[in-house]
């Protein structure tokens, strides 16, 4: 037994029965368990007891020994004088203070169920893919379980986004390429990428967003990749950097994306190219992304970016490769920029502009192919199945969340798997 057990069994009242006494034996009623406190202080506030047929009103404290209330130095605390019950698993101490001021106790011990002691034992202890692995149950996910995760999920990613609005003056089309920026570089570049992205004034980029060669000449010398030009190309995109860098007046900081651990089709350069084609296609971008209305819109906005002609016998500067054709991006690639990047963005808009476009957006993601990664294909290890990235999505979400902080208190399947007999 832990305290954060015992909290969490008094907030859902599992209980294998409710006719709890005291440790002296008088009847206690309990009329409302209190508010669950997570801050300092008394764990539940707000409580209201009955017993010896009179009702009081305050705050109940719980531990697991009666003797913590000695050890936790409760006695000079002023926000512990309003104690109206101290709940324990296991009294093993009379407590003077609270006996002269009446406070009763109250011992749980026969009325929790064994079985969910060895239940939540089982849940901390093991170093499985998810804690409840051994006793899980494909079947235990709750209604709704999928659609509150990604709602989560999006108000968390809208947090994020309102912090680089106000940073930003609300500008939502400079968030949107530094977001881009982002998600264009995978796991490995992605924060290389953004630093590139917000290194560079978006009014640039709206001016020179016609001509693809500045573009990428741009997003290349801020890489420092121009330094030395190996072939003519090069020196093409360093001749439009240097004009770029004087006339936007373009700090001389340069990042430095990696290749390591990543197959050629991801590498930097390509991605780069990929980014700048996009920002030089759609000249209207933003606008775009904000007004589709179905996730076959949204593919037709990326469905034809493509790395320059350059990088068609290329995957790094100067080295010709055996592999000619053009590096356009993958569907995959698509569905992993719409759910990183686009999807929270349109929400963040709307709830920006208290417009309510929840059920819209999951609609989306119901519209969209599951994610295949490591961690989605644990869960179906374990006999879940599931199609859609709304699924995924909450699945990924869930297990980052929950499942590898081992809170299993605060999980919903948790808490059916602890509560079913």
């Amino acid at each position: 037994m832990t305290e954060k057990l015992l909290q969490y069994l008094w907030n859902f009242k599992v209980f294998k029965h409710f006719d709890f006494k005291d440790i002296e034996g008088n009847s206690v009623e309990i009329l409302d368990f209190g508010k669950w406190n997570t801050d300092s202080g008394p764990d539940f506030l707000t409580a209201k007891i009955k017993i010896n047929n009179i009702i009081l009103a305050g705050n109940i404290e719980l531990h697991v020994k009666s003797s913590d209330w000695i050890f936790h130095n409760h006695s000079q605390d002023p926000n512990y004088q309003n104690i109206i019950l101290h709940v324990v698993f296991q009294n093993d101490a009379e407590i003077d203070e609270l006996k002269d001021k009446n406070v009763p106790t109250l011992e749980l011990r026969t009325h929790i169920d064994e079985n969910i002691l060895w239940k939540y034992e089982k849940l901390i202890s093991g170093n499985q893919f998810i804690p409840c692995e051994n006793i899980f149950n494909p079947n235990i996910i709750p209604i709704n379980f999928h659609e509150e995760n990604v709602l989560k999920k999006l108000e968390e990613k809208s947090l994020e986004f309102e912090k680089s609005l106000e940073q930003f003056k609300n500008n939502f089309e400079a968030v949107l390429f530094h977001s881009l920026a982002y998600s264009f570089g995978l796991k490995v570049n992605a924060f290389i990428f953004k630093q590139i992205a917000e290194s560079i004034d978006f009014n640039s980029i709206n001016k020179i967003r016609q001509n693809e060669i500045q573009l990428e000449a741009l997003f290349f010398g801020v890489s420092g990749w121009l330094e030395n030009p190996e072939d003519e190309q090069m020196k093409i995109w360093k001749r439009e950097f240097d004009f770029i860098k004087a006339k936007f007046n373009i700090s001389d900081l340069k990042f430095h994306p990696k290749f390591l651990r990543l197959r050629p089709p991801n590498f930097p350069t390509i991605r780069l190219s990929q980014l700048a084609n996009l920002y030089h296609q759609h000249q209207s971008l933003f606008s775009k992304i904000i007004n589709v209305k179905t996730s076959e819109q949204l593919f037709e906005i990326f469905k034809d970016i493509k790395a320059s002609e350059y990088w068609n016998n290329h995957f790094n500067f100067g080295k010709i490769s055996k592999i000619d054709q053009q590096k356009i991006v993958s569907k995959d690639f698509i569905e992993l920029i719409i759910l990183n990047t686009v999807l929270p963005l349109k929400y963040t808009y709307h709830k920006y502009h208290n417009e309510e476009i929840a059920d819209e957006i999951l609609h989306f993601y119901n519209n969209l192919s599951a994610e295949k990664n490591s961690i989605t294909n644990d869960w179906k290890k374990l006999g879940l199945k599931f199609k859609t990235a709304l699924e995924s999505q909450s699945l990924i979400y869930h297990f980052k969340n929950s499942c590898e902080e081992k809170n299993c208190l605060n999980c919903s399947i948790g808490f059916k798997i602890l509560k079913e007999s």
